[in-house]
């Protein structure tokens, strides 16, 4: 298994759900997202989601976009990516996942970002806006490395792109909550539960839920039936708001959701 696929299966093995919390690199400035991503760690994430900013972010809401337009406009270069993953992975063994919209990584170009990953410790990609049919560059070159690929499920998704997904991922895949961009909620869609449930019929074996989760009791719904949850925009407000003793105090307080009385299928 891969370093994040070990992470959700010593989750499931302690009786919870795994807790995979985001936050953008380099807001509000480089070395403040290097403790903050770190404090995760310490306070509860099982998989820490790094996102380098982006000038066109499609995803994601109006709390994540505020703090990577800071980013950019703080002068954030992908290298600096490179030096915040170094720097968290040398002070935990918490796997990091980079969340990257893709012209970034075909900028630089998809060996060499694949490569200069690797050497920093990262674990692998979770990549928003490239589906698997095009992605056959990054998939040799994370076959390569043995760099993980998440790639994204929408409730929307047909059956045999559900099957291409659940074939070409590895960690987990990115079960898409509901339709739209990052943010909070106050109920999460049913949705999830049913895409969860054709993934499985799909063969998926590791499943997380992300989009709209922001409450440890909505963890607690989704850990329910998956096999993980992401978090992201209750983070950064938090970092925002308080920063890093208001991020800690929040991670704990989601992380508490992770328990759930129905046993998760094993892996």
């Amino acid at each position: 298994m891969s370093r994040v696929e070990q992470a959700i299966a010593a989750a499931h093995d302690a009786g919870r759900s795994a807790f995979v919390g985001y936050l953008p690199v380099g807001f509000p400035d480089l070395q403040t997202s290097i403790d903050a991503a770190i404090a995760l760690a310490q306070n509860g994430v099982d998989i820490i989601e790094l996102g380098p900013p982006y000038s066109d972010p499609v995803m994601d809401g109006a709390v994540i976009q505020e703090a990577t337009t800071l980013a950019l406009a703080a002068g954030f270069k992908t290298a600096d990516l490179f030096t915040a993953l170094r720097a968290i992975t040398a002070a935990t063994d918490v796997p990091v996942l980079v969340m990257t919209y893709w012209n970034p990584v075909l900028q630089y170009g998809v060996d060499r970002y694949a490569d200069d990953l690797l050497a920093a410790g990262g674990a692998g990609l979770i990549t928003p806006d490239i589906t698997p049919e095009v992605a056959g560059d990054w998939i040799a070159a994370s076959e390569r490395t043995g760099l993980d690929r998440v790639f994204l499920a929408a409730p929307t998704s047909s059956d045999e792109r559900l099957e291409l997904v659940v074939k070409s991922s590895t960690g987990f895949v990115y079960t898409v909550s509901t339709m739209g961009i990052t943010g909070e909620r106050t109920e999460l869609d049913r949705a999830a539960r049913t895409l969860v449930e054709r993934l499985r019929a799909h063969g998926a074996v590791r499943a997380c839920v992300g989009i709209g989760i922001s409450t440890a009791e909505q963890i607690a719904g989704v850990s329910e039936y998956a096999d993980g949850a992401i978090v992201g925009t209750a983070l950064v407000r938090a970092l925002r708001d308080g920063g890093i003793p208001a991020l800690a105090e929040v991670t704990r307080s989601l992380a508490s959701g992770t328990s759930s009385a129905r046993s998760i299928p094993s892996n």
